[in-house]
């Protein structure tokens, strides 16, 4: 099982010294990917009425994911690179699929692509992207990426995408890039049947925000049943867990780290964010600390 860690948007600021000397903190401690997330825009929630609008709003440093991993890409050596998650249906899919392209080939090969379809419809609104379908039409994405991360000419034509006989250049390193889909968050802990069925027909893996015991172990359970419906090998869709360190002591988070490598997890990403640390430097010491503490 890899050990990852969650690059602490809005709370990391603006100074890229600090980007930089997060992400080779957390290389040199051997843990194996930064997973970053995504969101375009900040609302003002003095204008607007959503319970994530207190972590995510318009005061908040939120760097633009593709771009950051470009820039890690090329100050790091090894260390894995994921989204986590980008909200795809809210941008055009040929870009994405360019732009993850291009953050492969960069890095060698070390992107994986967690995608998800949001909560925010103000920044749908913005993007001009239609906030209501975004479910279905993140499959459709998923698969036009895959076709111009595996080919050198397409010719595609879905309910929304339209390409003729055109490709990408260059081709990233993985053909395709590995796709795992995000599953609720803090704010939306229940998980509708459409999206577990959708993790089972056309992920790659998951990313769910549950605890690793009992309600969690049926989610997966279920995942897995909908995995052989879709006529899937279970075993090939992966899971990441989640251990999210504030508020618990060592042995909470070794118990979350053995649940999760008992539903047989291939990742677990850790989380220093809202844990009231007030500094970069007490972000990398929370990290160094679960290091030392999980022993791998």
């Amino acid at each position: 099982m890899k050990l990852g860690a969650i690059f602490p948007q809005t709370e990391i600021g603006r100074d890229p010294g600090e980007i930089r000397e997060f992400a080779q903190a957390v290389e040199g401690m051997g843990y194996d990917y930064i997973f970053i997330a995504d969101h375009v825009l900040g609302a003002d929630a003095s204008h607007h009425s959503h319970p994530a609008y207190a972590m995510y709003n318009h005061e908040k440093v939120v760097h633009e994911s593709m771009t950051t991993m470009g820039f890690l890409a090329a100050i790091t050596k090894t260390v894995g690179l994921t989204t986590g998650i980008l909200i795809l249906p809210q941008r055009q899919t040929v870009l994405v699929a360019k732009q993850a392209a291009e953050v492969d080939l960069l890095s060698g090969g070390r992107l994986r692509m967690g995608i998800g379809v949001g909560w925010n419809e103000v920044e749908y609104q913005a993007l001009n992207q239609d906030f209501h379908n975004r479910g279905r039409r993140s499959e459709e994405q998923i698969e036009v990426m895959r076709a111009l991360w595996s080919q050198e000419v397409v010719d595609f034509d879905g309910r929304w995408h339209r390409i003729t006989h055109a490709g990408i250049n260059p081709l990233p390193v993985q053909r395709p890039i590995p796709v795992w889909l995000g599953a609720g968050s803090p704010f939306f802990p229940t998980l509708p049947e459409a999206v577990l069925r959708r993790i089972a027909r056309v992920a790659d893996g998951w990313c769910p925000n549950f605890l690793p015991f009992e309600e969690g172990r049926q989610l997966v359970a279920q995942v897995q049943d909908y995995a052989k419906e879709a006529g899937r090998d279970p075993s090939t869709v992966g899971l990441e867990g989640r251990l999210v360190i504030a508020g618990k002591q060592p042995e909470d988070w070794l118990a979350e780290i053995k649940g999760w490598e008992e539903l047989h997890a291939s990742y677990v990403c850790v989380e220093t964010r809202r844990g009231g640390l007030n500094s970069l430097d007490q972000h990398i010491d929370a990290f160094a600390r679960v290091k030392e503490t999980v022993g791998w």
